[in-house]
């Protein structure tokens, strides 16, 4: 196919392109990142590294937490671990039966402590009357990370990733995954202005001692970028 059925565009266009491919990215990824991100209550590092998840039960009247589910190594979380209510709702923990015996007991901000048990379908309740933040644990686990907490009422909150994007355009990884998508889109821009522009072609056409059709040029700058791209990627899923 000859090169002349293919023209190549001029300096101006190929900017143009590909600034608007590039804009294109950072508006996607913005707005990926915008949709990760998710209010919850700031529990002030008491839950960072615990598992079992995080619930919010406003609106509830009562609500029940599991003691004894999978997680922190065995079957040593509270699901949900983290909590928040409102005023006057009633917290009944209940026992799985697993992973030995557990309690419940309050660390700051309440007062409320349970018997040590490892009976399945135990049950403690406690109902919390004023706003704030509250800590508990299970005594015997909570160097494993047996712990949790319930913010009540109106509390102070930070931005946490979140599995649910918030609609319409879910990006896997939160802000990871928006960066993934600028690096993708990113770098396809540049392979474009790359293939467009008459000097790659021209070190294309000196490389293979002869003229390229602008096909095979955009095919060998697409093929470098997204060698660039895996790099980028590959760097991103090692840091997480």
């Amino acid at each position: 196919m000859d090169d002349d059925t293919f023209p190549r565009p001029t300096r101006r266009t190929v900017l143009r392109t590909s600034a608007g491919l590039a804009g294109s990215a950072l508006t996607l990824g913005a707005a990926g990142t915008a949709r990760a991100q998710e209010e919850r209550p700031d529990f002030g590092g008491w839950l960072d590294g615990v598992d079992g998840g995080f619930l919010d039960a406003r609106g509830e009247s009562e609500v029940t937490v599991l003691v004894g589910t999978d997680g922190n190594s065995g079957s040593f979380a509270f699901d949900p671990a983290g909590l928040w209510i409102d005023p006057g709702t009633t917290v009944t923990w209940e026992w799985t039966g697993n992973g030995g015996g557990h309690n419940v007991n309050a660390q700051s901000g309440g007062s409320f402590l349970s018997d040590t048990v490892a009976e399945a379908g135990y049950t403690f309740s406690h109902t919390f009357e004023e706003g704030g933040i509250a800590t508990y644990q299970c005594d015997p686990h909570a160097s494993l990370g047996m712990k949790g907490a319930i913010a009540v009422g109106e509390v102070a909150t930070t931005s946490v990733g979140s599995a649910d994007g918030g609609g319409g355009l879910t990006l896997p990884g939160g802000p990871a995954g928006a960066t993934v998508v600028i690096a993708l889109l990113g770098t396809a821009s540049l392979a474009v202005m790359a293939a467009l522009s008459g000097e790659f072609s021209d070190s294309i056409d000196r490389a293979t001692d002869g003229p390229t059709s602008a096909y095979m040029t955009a095919a060998a700058a697409f093929g470098i970028g997204f060698l660039i791209m895996a790099v980028v990627i590959g760097r991103l899923l090692v840091g997480s």
